[in-house]
């Protein structure tokens, strides 16, 4: 490919990558989308057939307007797509009444009037039988929650942008960026690319990509597993069952989603070893099958029958767990997108909105600033 120049150059089609492309293609912005796989793809952390959108935010209020834009903007995906990419069941939030999950959720509720009610076990219980929380647990319930669709959604996406006017660059290896007076310069397996603004959204490849600013950031491998219910009973779908986030006495979180027609799925939540995108074991175990199954037990149990499938997803982790969505702090032409911690998919339409705002000059609409980079003292 010879030398291509482009306003904005979008590194990695993922979720944030492929909805700052759509937003890129819809002000007609002259853009490219690149990535080294041929997305949705199954190596990075946009995958797993769902995703969990909630409101009543337990990480902290400040993300309850972000999701707020964000559920507008799925909203407009699922019209414009005409596909259907968000199944809203519910949600609950469960664990000891002074644990991090509750009292978390329960202060974004109530911060921002977010409708909820606050549950016993016994309720949960008889409310949504698949479920068998500690009779000592208590659970917030939120009627807004439930599952995004995360390969339609990137499909989705890159569809409308390219329907919008984007390019697309696939099975294109970025190999390192460099500055010039008149842009950015992206070497690729393909040639040369060039822009006036860059847009990282690389996931797990990104600290790789952005070494020289020793920010402290880490891969980890993360399971996805699904188990076929001990009984054909419709507690266990989408209908009776909401999407579940336990924690147990010991502060560890687990996920639940209802079975969506390919069995139950769960998981632990920031339990894996730290790895690299490309050197990471994708290989689930028996072992690690037997405990997934163990965890579903004790609060779905009987959700937890035959293993059906087990898949490996990366989260890339700041040590807040808080997003990164700012600018390069040597060059500002270069706009980072994530990390995010493992929980960042339910916002991406809306960090596609915000790097579109930041890549054509505009100011978001949704408060960043916990989200720069200079929160980190070794930024240079």
């Amino acid at each position: 490919m010879s030398s291509t120049h482009f306003d904005v150059a979008v590194v990695g089609l993922g979720a944030m990558g492929s909805a700052t492309l759509r937003q890129l293609a819809k002000r007609k912005v002259r853009c490219v989308g690149i990535d080294q796989y041929e997305p949705p793809h199954t190596l990075g952390s946009t995958h797993g057939r769902s995703r969990i959108i909630r409101e009543a935010y337990y990480e902290h209020p400040l993300y309850v307007p972000f999701i707020q834009r964000a559920y507008e903007l799925w909203d407009e995906l699922e019209r414009d797509s005409k596909r259907s990419l968000f199944s809203r069941t519910g949600g609950i939030m469960c664990g000891p009444e002074q644990g991090v999950l509750f009292q978390g959720a329960l202060a974004s509720a109530r911060t921002h009037g977010l409708r909820h009610e606050v549950l016993t076990a016994r309720d949960v219980r008889h409310r949504f039988p698949a479920y068998a929380p500690n009779d000592d647990h208590v659970a917030l319930y939120e009627p807004r929650a439930g599952v995004l669709k995360p390969e339609a959604i990137v499909e989705a996406n890159l569809d409308q942008a390219v329907f919008g006017g984007a390019k697309m660059l696939t099975n294109t290896l970025v190999r390192g960026w460099s500055s010039r007076r008149d842009g950015i310069e992206i070497r690729t397996s393909s040639g040369l690319v060039q822009c006036e603004t860059l847009v990282l959204a690389m996931g797990p490849w990104l600290p790789a990509m952005i070494a020289e600013l020793k920010l402290p950031l880490v891969v980890e491998r993360q399971l996805s597993h699904w188990f076929e219910p001990l009984v054909d009973d419709d507690r266990y779908g989408p209908g009776k069952c909401p999407i579940g986030l336990f924690e147990d006495d010991a502060g560890h979180l687990f996920a639940t989603f209802p079975d969506m027609g390919d069995g139950v799925k769960c998981g632990a939540h920031h339990d894996g070893a730290f790895v690299t995108p490309d050197t990471v074991n994708r290989v689930v175990g028996l072992v690690e099958q037997d405990e997934a199954r163990k965890q579903l037990r004790s609060v779905m149990p009987g959700a937890a029958g035959k293993h059906r499938e087990s898949r490996v997803c990366l989260y890339t982790d700041t040590p807040d767990a808080h997003f990164i969505l700012d600018r390069h702090p040597g060059e500002s032409r270069v706009l980072l997108a994530s990390p995010c911690s493992g929980h960042g998919f339910k916002f991406s339409s809306a960090v596609g909105e915000v790097m579109a705002d930041l890549a054509t000059g505009r100011t978001p609409s949704v408060d960043i600033s916990a989200f720069a980079v200079s929160r980190f003292a070794r930024a240079v």
